[in-house]
């Protein structure tokens, strides 16, 4: 028995699934190994006949209680921690991990804070905006062949979950930043930077993408997210101040002269 794994903290979220049967797999998949809670995000085909067909009787209730998005944003606006999972690497997606490495750290994580397994439609995966919003990255190991059915790929990670529950002794971890506070944070320190000229305002997401990499890192809080965001807001009230100073200063500067300001 599971006892160590708050279920009703993890949520399985399937991006622009194309067909209605691997929904009904995945259900089905998620109901073996205790999970119940599903988001569905703007999929292709949502034939509820077709997906109860493969859900088997046992996984209606996920079915049935599978909540939908038409953003993958909203979908992940109240999670505090968000895995994503690839079959692709790339310089891009530096930071992976395995299935059950991941795993025996979300037996601890979702004790107080609201977790998202993120899987990609079935052709093309998760894009590197989508992983952009990830706190980490899992590719599952394969042989030749790495294409997995989304129900495979779901089942294994659930399975390793299921099994990291049995071992773990999980230590709390504090509550922290929900998706849409890290969101907030992140606009607010991309408009800081390129203002300031510390990143290219051409290209701002490259080097946003290294912040963003090292705030996943750290698991930032919500309390320690509102303060970043109240210096950025100190930061951009001084730099207006001190541009309209300078503006007073040389119209009054010019009035002594005699010059005009024109």
């Amino acid at each position: 028995m599971a006892q160590h794994i708050n279920f009703d903290r993890i949520t399985v979220v399937l991006k622009k699934p194309r067909y209605p049967e691997n929904i009904g797999a995945v259900a089905r998949a998620m109901c073996n190994m205790g999970l119940n809670r599903l988001s569905i995000v703007d999929p292709e085909n949502f034939d509820l006949k077709r997906i109860r067909k493969l859900a088997t009787h046992e996984a209606t209730t996920i079915v049935d209680t599978i909540t939908r998005f038409d953003d993958l944003n909203d979908a992940l606006a109240d999670m505090h921690y968000v895995v994503g999972t690839t079959a692709r690497l790339g310089r891009q997606r530096p930071v992976v991990q395995s299935p059950s490495t991941v795993a025996g750290r979300l037996i601890s994580i979702a004790r107080q804070n609201q977790v998202a397994l993120l899987f990609g439609p079935e052709d093309r995966g998760l894009t590197n905006t989508d992983l952009q919003l990830c706190h980490i990255i899992v590719n599952i190991p394969t042989a030749d062949f790495s294409s997995l059915n989304l129900s495979q790929a779901v089942m294994l990670m659930c399975y390793e979950i299921l099994r990291a529950g049995e071992n773990e002794n999980p230590q709390p971890v504090p509550r922290l930043a929900a998706r849409h506070e890290l969101d907030g944070m992140y606009a607010t320190l991309k408009e800081i930077l390129v203002s300031i000229d510390y990143i290219n305002q051409e290209n701002p997401d490259y080097w946003m993408n290294k912040i963003r990499r090292f705030g996943n890192r750290i698991q930032l809080r919500a309390g320690e997210v509102s303060v970043i965001r109240g210096i950025c807001r100190q930061i951009n009230w001084y730099g207006k101040k001190c541009y309209q100073d300078g503006k007073k200063a040389a119209v009054k500067q010019d009035r002594s002269t005699g010059v005009s300001p024109g």
